[in-house]
């Protein structure tokens, strides 16, 4: 699928090494089409990385996507520079008044926080009011998942005993809903979490279906609304080494981590982690794109 980002956004350069298709706004200009617009609220530290995984994982239909990215306006990022957020990203105030195909709202690591105390909660719930009536689908991904799952459902987070860290096996539940059609039985995603939300509430919340779980990791997909709302508690997005990176910050600032659960060969952070959750990833997000975007969003988003 072709991705429409900015001429100069950092990310471009490295999908066109990785040969995915990537048009920027001159070209796509010239194309008698209308793209999907989705817009991205990335909550993440490292923005850039977070940019480059989810645009990767756009990359594998062939409808061709038009990007926006969002910042909070309620919190300074201490790992993204300033010139970077002012020129590829917008702020709530500038796109309130218009209507996208998709959304996401991303995870951040303020996950041991009550979320009423972190500093952007209010603009947050502000926009994840607005994504009900000014988007078709919104995925929600981590802690982006609990926070949505708390505001539209109620649905409280809890601590869990130590965090939730590696590559875990999923089941498949409701195979038939079209978001896990052509998914295996079983399936592995990555997860970085110390917080989660308890499987059997979330079983018993009226509207709210379970469409793939572990016995050890907890629900990991669920959908709402027809598939207007969408949450993935855990990172199928994630990069062969961002755990490993991950492993390693932790290391170096002497906190509590243990190994990455089913990440390096015979668990020996030495050796290249095995990177076994990527064909499901990019499975999972055409068919949001598809089945919950594409095929049911309006052609005229103003209409």
């Amino acid at each position: 699928m072709p991705i429409k980002v900015q001429s100069d956004l950092p990310a471009k350069e490295q999908l066109e090494n990785e040969n995915i298709f990537v048009m920027d706004e001159s070209r796509a200009m010239h194309q008698d089409i209308r793209p999907l617009k989705v817009i991205v609220l990335n909550l993440m530290p490292i923005k850039q990385d977070t940019e480059l995984q989810l645009l990767r994982a756009f990359s594998n239909t062939p409808l061709q996507i038009d990007v926006t990215f969002l910042m909070v306006k309620s919190h300074i990022s201490q790992n993204t520079s300033v010139n970077h957020l002012n020129r590829f990203y917008e702020t709530f105030e500038s796109v309130r008044s218009h209507r996208y195909d998709g959304m996401i709202i991303t995870g951040a690591p303020v996950e041991q926080m009550p979320f009423e105390e972190v500093d952007y909660w209010d603009e947050l719930v502000e926009i994840m009011e607005w994504s009900k009536t000014h988007v078709t689908s919104t995925l929600h991904i981590c802690w982006g998942a609990q926070a949505a799952l708390y505001y539209h459902f109620g649905l409280q987070k809890t601590q869990l005993p130590e965090k939730l860290f590696g590559i875990y096996e999923h089941e498949v539940k409701h195979r038939r809903t079209p978001l896990v059609r052509g998914f295996d039985d079983f399936f592995f995603a990555p997860h970085s979490r110390h917080t989660t939300v308890d499987r059997e509430a979330m079983h018993a919340t009226e509207g709210l279906t379970i469409l793939a779980e572990s016995p050890i990791a907890g629900v990991l997909l669920s959908i709402a609304n027809e598939g207007k709302q969408i949450f993935l508690m855990g990172h199928p997005e994630y990069d062969r080494y961002t755990l490993d990176s991950e492993y390693k910050r932790d290391l170096s600032k002497n906190l509590p981590i243990h190994i990455p659960v089913n990440y390096y060969p015979q668990d020996d952070p030495t050796q290249k982690p095995r990177l076994q959750w990527r064909g499901h990833c990019n499975m999972l997000y055409s068919n949001w794109l598809n089945y919950y975007v594409y095929q049911v969003t309006p052609y005229d988003l103003g209409a």
